[in-house]
């Protein structure tokens, strides 16, 4: 081989340092982007090319720029995925209050359940006057109910049926009564919590238009409704009490002429208001004993009694109305007579 045709010393020092030289550019780009930046800053000063250094330089802040709206995406997107994955439970809850109506829905289809909402909610028709038939009689029973719970006796109003006490009780008038010896006032001295007219007029104790009280009462042997009237006196077994009653109330001359005198047994000499005798003298009743009485009047309240006595036959719907207005225009109505 000729001398020409071997490489010389230079060129393979020249191929060494061609490796060395790539060798180290190798090192110092693994190393990091600081060495590079500051060799561009240095070359930039050493008044290098500008046109190849000012994007190099200018292309950095635009990647972070660019990076910024990046990171800013990704931000908001993780809050929408959280948002969405907040509004799954709701949509859930939608769907489950949707689902949870559905099934109310379709248990109001279920025969019974639709038969209850139309009787309870219904604002015509069969179950409309069904359902208020049923609320009246279930008022009436409590009130019933209440009534008798003060008043301790069953029924614990009675109708008025004639005229015997007027004009202090009218027929059709429905009366609240108390048991015997249930609120008794304090001039009621018996068992009975009865209070004479007599003994009403020294303490001035007065009901229904008058002194003493109003009993309601049903001797032996009475097949009609208990008597209301009025107590007038007391009486004791063997007493003659000629002397003691109203010349105005009998037309006897002595106590035999006088019936039930002398008094066969204790008990109330009794009188309707607008009778013309008591109820021993026309033979009504005996004098009235504690056990025969059912209770004491307590108070009245018009036309209600009428309701009872259309019901059980005693006055009929178009008399009961005459009645009614009759004593509406004129308060003197009279024409009945008294019970028994």
């Amino acid at each position: 081989m000729d001398e020409g045709d071997r490489p010389t010393d230079g060129d393979e020092s020249a191929d060494r340092d061609e490796r060395n030289r790539s060798e180290s550019a190798t090192a110092h780009d693994g190393g990091g982007g600081v060495s590079d930046e500051l060799e561009d800053e240095a070359s930039d000063g050493a008044g290098g090319d500008a046109p190849d250094t000012e994007p190099e330089a200018g292309s950095r802040p635009e990647a972070e720029q660019s990076g910024e709206p990046d990171r800013a995406d990704a931000h908001d997107g993780a809050s929408h995925g959280a948002d969405s994955h907040d509004e799954a439970p709701r949509d859930g809850e939608d769907i489950a209050t949707k689902a949870g109506l559905g099934s109310t829905r379709s248990s109001d289809g279920d025969p019974d359940e639709s038969f209850l909402y139309r009787f309870r909610h219904d604002r015509e028709g069969a179950l409309m006057w069904i359902r208020e038939m049923l609320s009246s009689v279930a008022v009436v029973l409590l009130v019933g109910l209440l009534l008798f719970g003060v008043s301790g006796v069953w029924p614990p109003m009675v109708a008025v049926e004639s005229g015997s006490m007027e004009p202090n009780m009218q027929v059709g008038d429905l009366v609240f009564v108390t048991e015997p010896g249930r609120l008794a006032p304090d001039a009621a001295e018996n068992g009975v919590g009865v209070v004479t007219h007599e003994v009403g007029q020294e303490v001035d104790y007065r009901t229904f238009g008058s002194y003493g009280s109003v009993m309601i009462y049903t001797p032996p042997g009475r097949t009609g409704s208990p008597i209301i009237h009025r107590a007038r006196f007391h009486v004791t077994e063997g007493e003659n009490w000629y002397d003691r009653a109203d010349d105005r109330y009998h037309n006897a001359v002595d106590c035999e002429s006088l019936a039930n005198c002398p008094a066969p047994h204790d008990g109330y000499i009794t009188l309707g208001d607008n009778n013309g005798a008591y109820d021993q003298a026309s033979g009504l009743s005996p004098p009235v004993r504690a056990e025969w009485v059912n209770g004491v009047a307590r108070v009245r309240v018009p036309y209600l009694g009428y309701i009872r006595l259309v019901a059980t036959g005693q006055v009929e719907l178009n008399e009961a109305i005459a009645r009614t207005v009759g004593s509406s225009l004129s308060p003197a109505s009279s024409g009945f007579s008294a019970a028994g």
